[in-house]
């Protein structure tokens, strides 16, 4: 929004923040001890079960750290000319003109359905409402939900202050527009989906998949066939006394989360023209450090025990 702001509305963030941060504690915690235990446990039953605890705690970790970075981040603000909700990559600027009331959720005859998975600081999502249509959730909590309607959809959003936010927009509307806004809305999705569309993206992408599953396949591979490895070298070049091959898996398991990492980072620094290039250098990083950690492999299992 670039017009003078007259009213800046931020959601309740700090129960929201303090839910996710336990949550994602926890999951790191679990994860951390699955792949701990697997470094020491013999090729087996037992290897699988920590194998498994590790990786099924650390899948959902991005997702709530996306929620906590999006909560963070979460705005709502009114100008002279639009309305706009602010939330992670998630962005929607409703021109005034295209509202047609503000009003709180309480008014409703039929109360609101919530969005089925919702947590303190993430009430998000669609859900359908017999008056209303389709009701779009942007917001941390569900008590002073206000409700905001377009031709298309609603908007539900949780202000800290909703009464002001009410009597703000009223104001607004009665300043009337300085200039006509377009209607912006943006979903993370859509980011995705452009840089998917670039082609220095895709390969690198698919290129720094393919080695990473190829890797965790090809350590699964020798981790049996392998009974010590000398895991590491001392300062003078001299490879370490020999540990359990179950060591092994730590690398494609590493290599697979700065992967990871490095394309969420460069999807974020791709929403604006002039931080691209940061983003295709994270991403050739990414897909060089898989290739870097295959090397590796290939120097420990080649290295006389």
């Amino acid at each position: 929004m670039n017009n003078l702001k007259i009213g800046h509305f931020p959601p309740s963030k700090r129960l929201g923040l303090i839910v996710h941060a336990l949550i994602i504690l926890a999951l790191a915690g679990a994860s951390a001890w699955g792949f701990w235990n697997l470094t020491r446990a013999s090729v087996g039953p037992t290897f699988v079960n920590f194998l498994l605890v590790g990786l099924i705690a650390f899948a959902p970790i991005p997702f709530f750290g996306y929620r906590a970075y999006s909560l963070y981040k979460a705005d709502y603000y009114i100008d002279r000319d639009s309305l706009a909700m602010l939330w992670g990559l998630r962005v929607e600027n409703v021109p005034l003109t295209d509202i047609e009331w503000v009003r709180p959720a309480t008014d409703l005859t039929h109360p609101l359905t919530l969005p089925r998975f919702r947590l303190p600081g993430a009430v998000l999502g669609t859900r359908r409402h017999p008056d209303l249509g389709l009701v779009e959730f942007i917001a941390s909590n569900t008590r002073n939900i206000i409700l905001i309607a377009t031709s298309k959809r609603v908007f539900a959003i949780s202000p800290n202050d909703a009464a002001s936010l009410v009597r703000t927009f009223a104001r607004a509307t009665e300043m009337g527009s300085i200039s006509p806004a377009a209607p912006v809305s943006v979903y993370p999705s859509f980011i995705v989906t452009q840089a998917w569309q670039t082609p220095i993206a895709r390969f690198l992408w698919v290129s720094g998949l393919i080695l990473n599953i190829g890797l965790i396949i090809w350590v699964g591979i020798l981790i049996p066939s392998l009974s010590q490895i000398p895991f590491g070298f001392d300062a003078f070049g001299a490879p370490n006394d020999p540990t359990a091959s179950s060591r092994l898996i730590l690398l494609p398991l590493l290599s697979m989360l700065l992967f990871i990492g490095g394309v969420i980072a460069g999807l974020y620094y791709y929403r604006w023209d002039k931080t691209r290039p940061l983003a295709v250098i994270l991403w050739i990083s990414s897909a060089v450090s898989a290739l870097l950690f295959l090397m590796a492999v290939l120097f420990l299992v080649t290295t006389p025990v």
